[in-house]
């Protein structure tokens, strides 16, 4: 996760205590406002929004794709057994679905996104690397905190605005992992949750680490430039400089958000190539199949030039 300059504007985190079974059962509430359809569908997907209007994540997801994508997780020599669940998940989306969180467009489009955060989440959070049965894909999940860091990830040059609190540790947590003090400090003024002062939240609450990698998701990482979600829904069009940097849309420009120069614009790397099997097989293991994911030139990034280079560039995201 980069250093975040923006705030979307669901800061609350909710914890629904719900039966996952109750978002097929609530009736869709329509109304009109200023000539526009909106829909409430109750605790999954609340609040009068047209994105309501669509299938909710659990009505086309359901809990043994869930199993399937994420198959080892719970095995014994995994790391977080039996932290992460499917409900964790829904309810965490619940609070972004109104938002358009795997609910814009048609089931198609829907499932290509969490088919598409999935992937970034599994691959983040694999243990599957080596000689461990079943390969990368296999063990997504298996991890909810680096086990071996190396620092304490405490930047002090942002002292005066995201101070590391004395005994934390701002190693990697989470679905989608978080570095760094000043990332937790972000993510604490967004998500209202003092992460800050207690980063290891997000490594004893699954809903919250859901929460976090959603928001990330969802939130672009500087002004100007698209978030992951806008770019796997169609809401990205890129500009004169976005074309001539190789950027397109497609799963390829995700990546470039959430990684940058750590993974995009170095060829066909291994750390790129894990990424881009994990969605292609989720892809599979959801009924959307893998020839919906594009052309290799929208699949993968090794030929973009970063959105976010830590050295300055004559790139720029306006046109």
């Amino acid at each position: 996760m980069e250093t975040k300059h923006m705030c979307l504007l669901v800061t609350t985190l909710l914890f629904i205590i719900v039966s996952i079974g109750d978002a097929d059962t609530s009736p869709i509430l329509v109304k009109k406002i200023k000539g526009k359809k909106v829909c409430d569908q109750g605790w999954e997907c609340k609040g009068w929004s047209e994105y309501c209007c669509n299938l909710t994540i659990s009505q086309y997801f359901d809990y043994y794709q869930f199993e399937n994508l994420f198959s080892k997780r719970n095995s014994p020599v995994a790391h977080a057994v039996g932290f992460w669940d499917f409900k964790s998940f829904i309810t965490a989306s619940a609070i972004y679905q109104p938002l358009g969180f795997g609910t814009t467009g048609n089931k198609t489009t829907q499932m290509l996104e969490i088919a598409a955060f999935l992937a970034h989440v599994g691959s983040q959070t694999s243990c599957g690397y080596g000689v461990v049965t079943g390969g990368p894909t296999a063990w997504g999940l298996c991890y909810n905190k680096e086990m071996s860091p190396m620092q304490d990830y405490c930047d002090d040059n942002y002292k005066y605005t995201y101070p590391c609190a004395p005994g934390a540790l701002y190693f990697g947590r989470g679905a989608l992992p978080v570095f760094w003090n000043y990332n937790y400090g972000y993510l604490a003024d967004c998500l209202k949750v003092d992460l800050l002062h207690h980063p290891e939240y997000l490594e004893q609450n699954a809903t919250l680490a859901f929460q976090a990698a959603i928001f990330q998701w969802t939130t672009p990482l500087k002004k100007g430039q698209p978030s992951a979600h806008d770019i796997m829904v169609g809401n990205w069009k890129p500009t004169k400089n976005d074309t001539s940097s190789n950027r397109v849309p497609g799963f390829g420009a995700t990546m470039n958000i959430l990684y940058g120069e750590r993974t995009c614009g170095k060829g066909d790397i291994d750390a790129m190539n894990t990424i881009i099997t994990h969605y292609l097989y989720y892809l599979d293991l959801m009924g959307v199949g893998r020839e919906q994911a594009g052309a290799h030139e929208v699949l993968t990034c090794a030929e973009q030039k970063p959105f976010n280079p830590s050295t300055p560039t004559t790139d720029s995201a306006s046109s």
